[in-house]
């Protein structure tokens, strides 16, 4: 087999990127080691990022995620902070009215959508159930070892998008970036039936609780009353604290003051899953001679909120544009690929940074308390946060003592 371009990976990253360079006219081949559908250990969260990346490669796609019924809208956030006090953020000043900025949906049936989307793309071929092993670089390219069922088969191509998630071989071994502890994180998940006190306008909850922290645990709602409930704790901190993260997340469900009520009658489908989370807390060279790497494989997880699937969306769009520029250039070099870092630094640079600087700050119970206080007491001050969602400005605004001594001294909200 040869094509111009080689995605690894059919998860959101790599279907964007194949989306992309549909438009463009470009023929790739996607490989994908599972058979779809298939699961992936998440939160499930889309947030209002990712319907506007899927907007943009697709707008009939969107749709059908959004009238799915197996998605359920999200209009908000609730922070519970380590004291019990919940501050609750709607994403939109208008909530409740149209349709709502984010949206809740199994990772098994969100990746599947896109994944049926790009076998209907015309000019990508999707190789399924294979595994790329080995990677040789030639002057034509690459010439990439598959096995798939028992079998070897070669693949030639000039470029590498490289979309395979978390336990990337190519980007460890390849590219070089390691797991690098204090710039990752360790999750769990799992599903449970008859969490009491879902919110009913679907907005998911973050409890920093104190004995979590600088992690949190997460609460997401699905329909039919059903909730995806995991936590996260950066893995430098897991080691040091030699923490079992599938056996904490059910003892605090069944334990904690704030959980245990809520938890009382709920059930669980299954059991608790875990997951690697590469962190964007250390920016990173995400591109190399010949290659490209996207989403988790790039280390783009939002170091604060976990946040990974717009990332991965949209780093994959960049890298089909990138790679349709350097096949019409003739220069799939490392100085003529260069550009894709720029242009992702650029959309997702001084969110990161920002997000770096609140996972610096999340192991600080009394300032979490803080806050949420100060904003329950302060409607103005609570619609500022709201607006820091999608006002990078306003968000900055985070990473400076001088907005903390605005809260104590109360002016906050009018310097806003």
């Amino acid at each position: 087999m040869h094509a111009d371009v080689c995605i690894l990976g059919g998860g959101p990253g790599g279907c964007s990127a194949a989306l992309q360079l549909a438009k463009q006219g470009i023929g790739a081949v996607l490989v994908e080691k599972a058979r779809f559908p298939r699961d992936k250990v998440c939160g499930d969260a889309l947030s209002g990022k990712v319907m506007r990346v899927l907007e943009r490669l697709d707008a009939e796609l969107a749709i059908s995620v959004k009238r799915d019924a197996r998605a359920l809208p999200s209009w908000g956030v609730i922070f519970v902070a380590p004291s019990g006090r919940a501050l609750r953020v709607p994403f939109s000043r208008h909530t409740g009215e149209g349709e709502a900025p984010g949206a809740i949906m199994p990772r098994l049936d969100f990746d599947d959508l896109l994944f049926q989307r790009v076998k209907r793309a015309e000019g990508i071929t999707l190789v399924e159930g294979s595994t790329a092993r080995t990677f040789e670089r030639n002057d034509g390219g690459w010439s990439i070892g598959l096995e798939q069922d028992g079998r070897h088969l070669e693949l030639g191509t000039r470029i590498i998008i490289d979309a395979s998630g978390a336990n990337s071989l190519f980007a460890r071994h390849v590219a070089g970036l390691p797991m690098e502890p204090r710039h990752h994180a360790a999750g769990v998940r799992a599903y449970f039936n008859g969490v009491k006190g879902l919110d009913r306008e679907g907005f998911i909850e973050l409890l920093f609780l104190k004995d979590l922290l600088p992690g949190y645990l997460w609460v997401f709602p699905l329909p039919g009353g059903r909730a995806n409930v995991g936590l996260g704790l950066r893995s430098d901190v897991v080691r040091h604290r030699k923490a079992d993260l599938k056996k904490l997340l059910l003892e605090l469900i069944s334990s904690h003051p704030q959980l245990k009520d809520r938890f009382a009658s709920a059930s669980i489908e299954g059991a608790v899953h875990g997951m690697g989370l590469p962190l964007a807390s250390k920016r990173r060279r995400i591109s190399g001679d010949g290659y490209l790497l996207v989403g988790d494989a790039a280390h783009l997880i939002d170091p604060f909120t976990g946040e990974g699937i717009s990332h991965a969306m949209i780093s994959g769009a960049h890298a089909a544009d990138v790679a349709t520029e350097a096949l019409a250039a003739s220069d799939a070099s490392a100085a003529g690929l260069r550009a894709y870092d720029q242009r992702v630094w650029k959309r997702l640079g001084k969110e990161l940074a920002i997000s770096t600087r609140l996972q610096q700050l999340a192991h600080k119970a009394w300032l979490f308390d803080f806050v949420v206080d100060r904003a329950n007491r302060n409607p103005a001050l609570a619609d500022t946060i709201s607006s820091m969602f999608t006002d990078m400005d306003l968000r900055e605004r985070l990473k400076r003592p001088g907005f903390y001594m605005d809260l104590l001294l109360g002016r906050a909200s009018r310097s806003a």
